[in-house]
C-alpha cells in the first residue's frame, strides 16, 4: 500500500480492524451515526481504500465482502514512522522532548516510558 489513506478512510479502516469481513452495508451501520455518512458515501471510500490496496474484497452472491489488505499494527508502524521521520528528522527523542515539553505526557505515559526504556536498555 503505497498511498495513504484519507482521516474519513482510516474510519472505515478501523471498523473493518476490528471486524471482517463485512459488507459495505455493514460497514457503514458501523460507522459513528455523528458523522451522518450515507452509504453511498461508505462505497465511495471502500472502492478508494480497494484502488489504494489498503482493501480487498469477494464475492458473496451480490454483494462485496471486504476486509483489511494491511494489519493495523504494519499500518500504525509505517505512519508512525512517516510522522517521526517528516516532523523529527527521524529520531524518537525529539519528538518525547516535544510531548514533555507541551506537557503532553500524563505520570502514567512517563511511568510507561521509563519502564519501556529499562527493558530497551542491556
Amino acid at each position: 500500500m503505497a498511498e495513504r489513506i484519507s482521516e474519513g478512510e482510516h474510519v472505515l479502516m478501523e471498523v473493518l480492524w476490528a471486524e471482517s469481513p463485512l459488507t459495505a452495508a455493514e460497514v457503514a451501520e458501523r460507522v459513528d451515526p455523528a458523522r451522518d455518512w450515507s452509504d453511498r458515501t461508505v462505497k465511495t471510500m471502500l472502492g478508494r481504500l480497494l484502488a489504494k490496496g489498503a482493501l480487498a474484497h469477494e464475492e458473496d452472491g451480490r454483494r462485496y465482502l471486504y476486509r483489511p489488505a494491511v494489519a493495523r499494527e504494519d499500518y500504525v508502524a509505517r505512519e508512525s514512522s512517516r510522522l517521526v521521520d517528516r516532523l523529527f528528522g527521524g529520531r524518537a527523542a525529539p519528538l518525547v522532548a516535544h510531548l514533555a515539553e507541551r506537557q503532553a505526557l500524563s505520570d502514567t505515559d512517563i511511568a510507561e516510558l521509563e519502564a519501556l526504556l529499562k527493558e530497551l536498555k542491556p
